[in-house]
């Protein structure tokens, strides 16, 4: 296992007798996730237990809080990562796209207050939380009319605003927390600046939809595209755990091609399949684009409830007028509707509408499957109680900045 595993204990009880919060063991966690109430605040696969196991350097704990934790009665979990701050005991406390609870509930301090309290006494200096909640959502349609020259989400009106998440953001600014890319939509990249995780993702909504009204979802050159991988002979197949180098080494293509640099490792993809599928076989699959004998694209998806994910594509750069990527993702959507998924989440996405600036691209693409822009209330932080904390929360923030 690359990350240690705190084993659960006992830490002191709330103010609120109704809720307790317990370290819990990972069966614990899973059961939750799978029951009704569990499924329905849909945790994201960064905040699956396996999840541990992918990051190296940090240290894990999986918090549950509610009535009785150690009997499994749960209203909420969080999956917590612990990074050790060079040179002190002290750690940074970070919840990718966590924790899972219910963001709706007005009394977030009955959960939040003693999740705080005992990464305090943990050791925690600080802690970063990604809420689930969505901000704002544009629509496709919408937005490719209004590309221009220097244009960006933050100039368009977005087709719904979600109450929800202007309350949570509301609720956390008067608890002390900031969000860690400021308030407007980020830079040129898929997230926020200082966002760990993408804050602008694109999402194709499955719901009550059949393939029919999938495939007349897309637009006109998505549905060329696949036309033409199919009458070329691109055969889209799922791969293995042995085909991982090959998508490695199309990733690296891809990297330079497209100019930007994840710095993933063979040996991270590897952990990720292996972790995340011994959690739940077929969580993670990698989808292959074969022309001719030759693999030229491939792409992992990510399957948790009733949500998919699709997190990483790579391809070669010869015969791309085969289309292999369009194949591959209408492929993943339709397996990802026929497993019941209510979202395919196709991730991270910029904030630019400039055609001229070279991640339009990756936007554009996406644009054409017919799904929404979704900004996500992004990552926030807070230094927890005490000037010690606080002052090392400057100096670790100021420790990032030089890497």
């Amino acid at each position: 296992m690359s990350a240690l595993l705190v084993p659960p204990s006992r830490v002191p009880r709330p103010r609120n007798p109704g809720v307790a919060l317990r370290t819990i063991t990972a069966e614990t966690y899973r059961d939750f996730l799978a029951s009704p109430a569990g499924a329905a605040l849909g945790a994201g696969f960064l905040q699956c237990p396996s999840w541990a196991d992918v990051k190296e350097g940090w240290r894990a704990q999986l918090l549950g809080w509610g009535p009785d934790p150690e009997a499994g009665r749960l209203t909420g979990v969080a999956l917590v990562l612990l990074r050790q701050f060079p040179g002190t005991r002290k750690y940074f406390a970070y919840l990718p796209e966590g924790p899972v609870a219910d963001w709706s509930d007005p009394d977030v301090d009955s959960w939040l207050g003693p999740l705080l309290e005992h990464l305090r006494r943990v050791g925690a200096f600080a802690v970063r939380i990604g809420p689930s909640p969505a901000y704002r959502r544009w629509d496709a349609a919408l937005l490719k009319p209004l590309a221009g020259p220097g244009r960006r989400l933050g100039d368009v009106l977005a087709s719904e605003v979600d109450p929800l998440g202007t309350a949570v953001a509301e609720r956390l600014r008067a608890r002390g927390w900031r969000r860690c890319g400021g308030e407007g939509t980020g830079g040129n990249g898929t997230g926020g600046d200082g966002d760990a995780q993408p804050r602008h993702v694109f999402q194709v909504p499955l719901a009550g939809r059949t393939p029919e009204d999938l495939w007349s979802g897309l637009n006109q050159e998505w549905r060329r595209n696949v036309r033409r991988a199919r009458k070329e002979g691109v055969e889209v197949v799922v791969g293995s755990a042995a085909e991982l180098p090959e998508f490695h080494r199309l990733l690296g293509i891809t990297e330079r091609r497209d100019g930007f640099r994840l710095g993933r490792s063979l040996a991270y993809y590897e952990r990720q399949y292996a972790a995340l599928n011994a959690e739940e076989p077929g969580r993670m699959k990698l989808y292959l684009a074969r022309h001719r004998g030759e693999i030229l694209a491939a792409h992992t998806m990510i399957t948790v409830g009733r949500r998919a994910w699709y997190q990483t594509g790579a391809s070669a750069d010869h015969r791309r007028e085969v289309r292999p990527s369009n194949a591959l993702q209408w492929r993943m959507l339709l397996d990802a509707h026929a497993q019941g998924a209510d979202v395919y989440d196709m991730r991270g996405v910029p904030s630019t509408l400039d055609p001229e600036e070279r991640t339009y691209g990756l936007l554009r693409w996406k644009l054409g499957t017919g799904g929404q822009v979704v900004e996500t209330l992004g990552e926030w932080e807070r230094a927890l109680a005490g000037s010690a904390n606080h002052a090392l929360h400057r100096a670790f923030q100021a420790y990032l900045n030089r890497r």
